[in-house]
């Protein structure tokens, strides 16, 4: 039997290749891989099953993804590759393509082995059991890259910067076996999302690397010129398309990464001049949560509190405890602005009813610049991004915070107005997060640009608050 595997060409092909990926291309395809593609590869050699390539453009990500896919696809049995990409042109004009034109440059007897079709590549001896499937990955579908099982499983995502978490989310469960291989490559378009995740918070659980084409023989010096020359050195798209960074912040981010993690890290003078807010945001469905946000003047003074299923006079309650915890009434806020909507309304007649300086927030009307924002909501947002822009102010550094903040997008209406994305439309992309933290303290800004719009409720501030609220549990 020894002989008879010494004998056979497939067993010498699989003992030589097996763990070498490098060397396949080298010596099967005729090629030599870049510096970058060659560390790629060696990682995956040595185990690696968590890969992720933030790249300028033209640096040969695909190349590299289509060597590997076929290097998979050949060595290992069974196995089942998973291609996918935001768009149908990126996944079968860009990766489709590149893999189809490297198979071309295989040995004709591996050539032989392979079916090649529009939307799959198999091994024609089992189709079924080893093949390479393209799939684009839609928000509305995320079942779609779900349920792939085999001993040998491979996910390549390209430009992954544009596939929504709940994709990876719903891919998950594929992914958690021990011959699974995730492999994420991109231009890094915006500083959020999974992808940007895994240079980041989660980079300790993945191998990353970062291409920057100044650094590339396949990117000539005309285009990273005229990358300058047209955008600046300084600017986003140099950062993203030349540098393989990602962006300082996201074009369509309300705000921008940089500027909220400044805030966690910046030594300021708390303005104590200032008087101090509360914002708290009244959880709407069982999944969100209810948060308070102190803040005075420049300074968020406390991480945000939140609580989670507690009824209208539950929530009351802990609101009125907050408040009367608080000996020292110079410390107390002037204003505790509550969003309005939903279950909030009740929280604020309430409130009202027992003294507390409430006001109620309806973010869905008028703002008081009419010509610039949709509604009051935007508005807001933007006036809490000036807060940041001025970089003298502190925020607790609260990762939950920090990530809610910088999740949220803007557009502009038809008639030119910014708009900001809603909770739902937030949730629907984003795994079902909902940005409770961040429209708390967003709340806080409220207090200087609603005096005089419709639908407001206010209370005298100098009543003591009444004491006659139910007895509440002490869970949290």
């Amino acid at each position: 039997m020894a002989a008879a595997e010494q004998d056979n060409p497939f067993i010498e092909f699989l003992n030589r290749y097996r763990t070498a990926p490098a060397l396949f291309v080298e010596e099967v395809l005729g090629n030599k891989p870049d510096p970058w593609q060659r560390e790629l590869m060696d990682a995956v050699a040595k185990g690696h099953r968590r890969l992720s390539v933030a790249s300028g453009h033209g640096c040969g990500k695909s190349t590299a993804a289509s060597w590997l896919m076929l290097h998979y696809l050949l060595t290992r049995y069974p196995c089942k590759i998973v291609v996918t990409a935001p768009t149908t042109n990126q996944l079968y004009d860009a990766l489709m393509s590149e893999l189809k034109s490297w198979i071309k440059q295989l040995p004709d007897s591996l050539q032989e082995l392979l079916e090649v079709k529009a939307e799959r590549v198999e091994l024609k001896a089992s189709p079924t059991e080893a093949f390479v499937s393209a799939r684009v990955s839609r928000s509305e579908t995320p079942e779609s890259l779900a349920g792939v099982h085999s001993d040998n499983v491979l996910l390549v995502a390209d430009e992954a910067s544009g596939i929504a978490d709940t994709i990876f989310q719903a891919a998950s469960g594929s992914m958690s076996g021990h011959n699974a291989t995730t492999l994420l490559l991109g231009n890094p378009l915006r500083s959020s999302g999974f992808f940007y995740d895994t240079h980041h918070k989660l980079s300790s659980d993945w191998w990353y690397t970062r291409v920057d084409c100044h650094d590339s023989p396949r990117v000539s010096k005309e285009f990273i010129s005229e990358m300058a020359t047209r955008f600046g050195e300084r600017s986003n798209q140099f950062r993203v398309r030349v540098e393989g960074k990602f962006p300082l912040t996201d074009d369509d981010v309300v705000i921008g990464m940089e500027l909220i993690e400044s805030a966690t890290t910046r030594d300021v003078a708390l303005t104590k001049s200032q008087p101090i807010t509360w914002g708290f945001d009244v959880a709407r469905f069982g999944t969100d949560a209810s948060a308070l946000c102190k803040r005075q003047g420049n300074t968020v003074l406390e991480p945000i509190k939140t609580w989670r299923n507690l009824d209208l006079m539950e929530l009351t309650g802990r609101l009125v405890a907050e408040y009367e915890g608080i000996e020292d009434v110079l410390q107390r806020p002037t204003e505790i602005l509550i969003d309005s909507i939903g279950l909030g309304s009740g929280v604020v007649d309430r409130a009202m009813e027992l003294g507390l300086p409430v006001r109620g927030i309806n973010v869905s009307e008028a703002p008081s610049m009419t010509g610039t924002y949709r509604n009051l909501r935007a508005e807001l947002w933007y006036r809490a991004r000036d807060w940041f822009a001025k970089k003298d102010c502190f925020l607790p550094n609260d990762i939950n915070l920090i990530n809610e903040l910088a999740m949220v997008r803007y557009k502009f209406t038809s008639n030119g107005k910014l708009q900001i994305e809603s909770k739902d439309e937030i949730k629907k992309r984003s795994a079902g997060r909902s940005p409770d933290l961040a429209d708390a303290f967003v709340l806080t800004f409220a207090g200087s640009s609603v005096t005089a719009l419709g639908g407001m409720k206010s209370v005298a501030w100098n009543k003591p608050v009444k004491r006659n609220i139910p007895r509440i549990s002490s869970r949290h």
